[in-house]
């Protein structure tokens, strides 16, 4: 499962393989205090796939990305820019919670650089099974992770970027080609709800605005 510290996942074996041999995964030390792995979910035929960070706590317990409240918001987001939930695969970055204790309760921790290098290469093997249509990263540490270390929500959200998934030749102009992947960021559900009172509307307004432009990739 695991090659000096970093996931070896099988080849071949679709999401229900992957997500059966990801239980098992100890490339990382985030394994041990975590309840589970969380895995991605959604259909094979999404056109679209958001990666966020880490799971969170609910998330951690139930063994299901985007349950809690940022996965309400999103959702809520979605219909709001006319997007099918159902087109849509919800995963992150790591996928196990990262986190400290204070009393009774678990504080989210961000991951460092050596959990996102552990855990990439699931986040690969879901976009090779998937292959998606539009690549969102949903809050800064996905962000970098898959688009640049120096990427910036704050002036860099909203836009369509060409992305080619590692392992996948670059998209050429040939008509037998294959599609082309876009990539795009915007901020994470979870910073929305951060946000003060007075300004959280505005600030959901910015993220709805973001995922009409994924909405208008979809429809070319």
């Amino acid at each position: 499962m695991t090659e000096n510290g970093i996931a070896s996942p099988p080849t071949g074996v679709g999401l229900e393989g992957l997500r059966a041999a990801a239980a098992g995964c100890r490339a990382c030390e985030l394994w041990e205090p975590a309840t589970q792995t969380v895995f991605g979910e959604g259909p094979e035929t999404a056109r679209i796939v958001f990666v966020g960070e880490q799971p969170g706590d609910q998330e951690d317990r139930t063994g299901e990305p985007f349950v809690g409240p940022a996965g309400r918001l999103l959702d809520r987001a979605l219909g709001d820019a006319g997007i099918d939930r159902r087109d849509a695969y919800v995963t992150n970055a790591v996928k196990h919670f990262r986190f400290t204790v204070k009393g009774k309760r678990r504080i989210h921790q961000t991951p460092g650089p050596e959990h996102m290098r552990a855990c990439r290469p699931w986040l690969e093997s879901e976009f090779a099974v998937l292959q998606p249509e539009v690549v969102v990263c949903l809050g800064a540490t996905a962000a970098k992770t898959l688009i640049s270390p120096s990427f910036r929500i704050t002036q860099e959200r909203g836009r369509l970027l060409p992305w080619t998934p590692p392992g996948l030749d670059p998209v050429d102009d040939e008509e037998d080609s294959p599609h082309q992947m876009w990539m795009l960021a915007t901020t994470h559900p979870s910073a929305v709800l951060r946000v003060p009172d007075e300004n959280r509307d505005p600030a959901y307004d910015e993220l709805v605005k973001d995922l009409k432009v994924v909405a208008g990739a979809l429809a070319r």
